[in-house]
């Protein structure tokens, strides 16, 4: 604390002294000087200082004070805006009393001519540029990047809208610079506010090339200001530098590498674009123009117009044409800034991709780990997979949104398996991806709370025992019924794996796929196969219903999980004109099929929100408002119909969950889980 509270006297010490080394050192620096940067010699007019040498003086005062704020281990920022606001003041009041001294007017008329001094300025911010790059950062604040994107975003639209306005500034140096400076000047500014606009959205995801092209194109519009007008945009740009600078340790997000030469790409492609328009317009309307058509006319009109020097019209070209041409470069050009930086700051696309080497892994884990009744859905071919670092665990996800999709809980070791959470949270956040885990089962909450991550109750899996289960009994009468009534009506079983099942079979049960799904996409990703046949013998089953005719009348698709010894029902197909109790047929035929080959448990379909759902459910006064939402849904996504569908069959209810990162995720998670799961068209990855 007391080194802190040092630095604010060290501050004036430090800007005293750069003030004595102005007025006793005039080197002879060439270029142009700053008017009225010592008062004090106005009357000798000596008030003069080359820029070169003015700034450099701050430059180094700046440096100093850095080092110190290094060595009182203050945070930058701060340190910054207090100590370039403490130069700026001392430079006020020691401008005030010069002037008052100078010319014998009274001290509050001096302090308000001091007050329109631009030297004044450009020293506060000069020291605080320097202190933002010198000192050191503090631990990174988790809402800082959203701050400093709201601030950029902010900034550049007032730039934009300053840019704008009417009237013609008069710069600190707009004076010994070309005529042609000023409205060159004015054109940039637009241009790059609008780039910090772009950039803005990926400073809130931390992108670290967000940062250096909003650090790069606020320093060029802190220089245009200087230059065209120093304004209230030129105190708003520069004080963007110095929160980019102060506060550059929060943006270390990784660019995507696949993106790595789209910003030379789409540089050429839109100069060769703007290029081509230019000089074809103008060549299709010569005729307008008053001196012969030349590459060097053709690159004169076509520059202009896209730095926005001659939005009233082109003095060298007639007509209509003359007033519309400059103005659509310009408009093509802003596009074009967009559209390459867009490009540049785009955040990471997820691409899905499976390498025979990683499906076999996957593959061996899913037998020797996977005892979840999920762990086979992993072996779809529409996820990809992150391994811990000696590849004995896996997720399987897929990102959609923005949201990377985990289907089910990792799959290992549970020593290796902590250790990958906390990985695959991290590569996920480098990506700004949020993390989402659907079908979390409820054993490994505590490993996700761990790492951050917060559980929802998403509903129950309805697992069957096989040793325990039975068809005797009043309760599951109406299941025995319709057993014996396709027994008696014709209908057989048949269980077969996926190499037994001849081309004939497999064209008759992939038409009775299609005619059940109709128009309908493939649905599933957490508890589905996405392909018939993708899997083989050790990964699969087929129970099939045979009509008394002997054609395939429905089916039911298992995944096969070896180390948990279960099926999971993936899919029941059938044609629409079966009977009655032609799907609780075949699953007691599974159930008896799976108790012969000692699986201990079958799972069936999940029910959403089991718990709300259910008749006798106990519910507090927000659960049954929630139960009655719910229940409006019917028809649409199944919800109490699978709720009923396996009361039938009295099994066990394992709870299932959504695992998210922060609440205000929740809309976004459940877009992309509908997306991921085809109720919703979109998908952002590429294949």
């Amino acid at each position: 604390m007391l080194r802190r509270a040092a630095a604010f006297p060290f501050a004036v010490v430090v800007a005293a002294s750069a003030t004595g080394w102005l007025y006793l050192v005039r080197p002879p620096f060439p270029g142009p000087r700053i008017g009225e940067a010592l008062p004090l010699d106005e009357l000798s007019r000596h008030a003069a200082s080359p820029v070169l040498w003015y700034v450099l003086v701050w430059l180094v005062a700046g440096a100093l004070l850095g080092l110190v704020v290094r060595w009182s281990r203050a945070d930058r920022l701060t340190a910054a805006v207090v100590l370039g606001g403490a130069v700026g003041l001392f430079e006020y009041v020691q401008s005030g009393v010069s002037i008052s001294v100078v010319r014998q007017i009274s001290m509050r008329s001096a302090l308000d001519a001091a007050d329109t001094l631009k030297p004044v300025y450009l020293s506060a911010m000069t020291v605080a540029i320097a202190i933002a790059a010198i000192a050191s950062p503090r631990v990174r604040a988790r809402r800082a990047p959203l701050i400093v994107a709201t601030a950029v975003a902010a900034g550049g639209a007032l730039n934009l809208f300053h840019a704008m306005l009417p009237g013609d500034d008069r710069g600190l140096l707009r004076s010994m610079t070309p005529d042609g400076v000023g409205p060159l000047a004015h054109a940039t500014s637009a241009l790059l506010a609008t780039g910090l606009l772009v950039a803005a959205r990926g400073l809130a995801r931390r992108r670290r090339r967000s940062w250096q092209v909003a650090v790069t194109l606020a320093g060029l519009s802190t220089l245009l200001h200087v230059l065209h007008g120093f304004t209230h945009g030129t105190l708003v740009s520069a004080v963007l530098v110095v929160v980019l600078l102060a506060r550059r340790h929060d943006f270390d997000g990784p660019g995507d590498e696949a993106t790595k030469h789209l910003l030379f790409i789409r540089l050429g492609i839109a100069a060769a674009a703007l290029a081509t328009y230019g000089v074809a317009a103008l060549w299709l309307n010569r005729i307008t123009a008053d001196q012969p058509f030349t590459a060097g006319f053709a690159a004169r009109e076509v520059g202009r117009g896209l730095l926005g020097l001659e939005l009233h019209g082109s003095p060298h070209l007639a007509g209509h044409f003359g007033h519309w041409y400059p103005l659509s470069l310009l408009l093509l050009g802003l596009a074009a800034i967009a559209w390459v930086l867009a490009g540049w700051l785009a955040p990471w696309r997820h691409r899905v991709a499976q390498l025979e080497r990683e499906r076999e892994i996957v593959r061996s884990l899913v037998h020797a780990w996977g005892a979840d009744t999920l762990a086979p859905f992993v072996l779809r071919r529409d996820k990809s997979y992150f391994f811990s670092e000696d590849e004995s665990a896996f997720v399987a996800y897929r990102v959609v949104g923005g949201v990377a999709i985990v289907s089910g809980d990792p799959v290992g070791p549970a020593d290796a398996c902590d250790e990958l959470v906390a990985r695959f949270v991290a590569y996920a956040r480098a990506r700004d991806w949020r993390v989402a885990i659907l079908g979390a089962s409820e054993r490994w909450l505590d490993v996700y709370a761990r790492h951050g991550l917060h559980a929802l109750y998403h509903g129950d899996e309805a697992i069957v025992d096989t040793a325990s289960f039975s068809l005797e009994g009043r309760a599951i009468r109406k299941v025995r019924q319709s057993v014996h009534r396709l027994a008696n009506a014709g209908y057989t079983t048949r269980v077969l794996s996926p190499s037994a099942i001849d081309p004939s079979l497999r064209l008759e049960l992939e038409a009775v796929a299609d005619e059940w799904r109709g128009d309908q996409p493939e649905r599933g990703f957490v508890m589905a196969l996405d392909a018939l046949f993708g899997l083989d013998d050790e990964d699969a089953v087929f129970v099939v219903g045979f009509d008394p005719d002997g054609a395939a009348a429905g089916f039911l698709h298992f995944a096969i999980s070896p180390a948990g010894r279960a099926l999971s029902l993936s899919s029941m197909p059938r044609h629409r004109d079966t009977p009655n109790g032609f799907n609780e047929w075949l699953i007691c035929a599974a159930i008896d099929w799976a108790r012969l080959h000692a699986f201990e448990r079958v799972s069936l379909n999940f029910a959403p929100f089991a718990a709300l759902l259910a008749p006798e459910a106990d519910l507090t006064a927000m659960q049954e408002m929630q139960r009655r939402a719910l229940l409006k849904l019917k028809g649409h996504f199944q919800l109490d119909n699978l709720l009923v569908f396996n009361r039938k069959f009295f099994p066990r209810w394992e709870p299932r969950f959504v695992v998210y990162e922060r609440r205000r995720d929740l809309p976004r998670v459940g877009i992309a889980a509908l997306a991921a799961e085809a109720y919703l068209p979109f998908r952002s990855e590429r294949r």
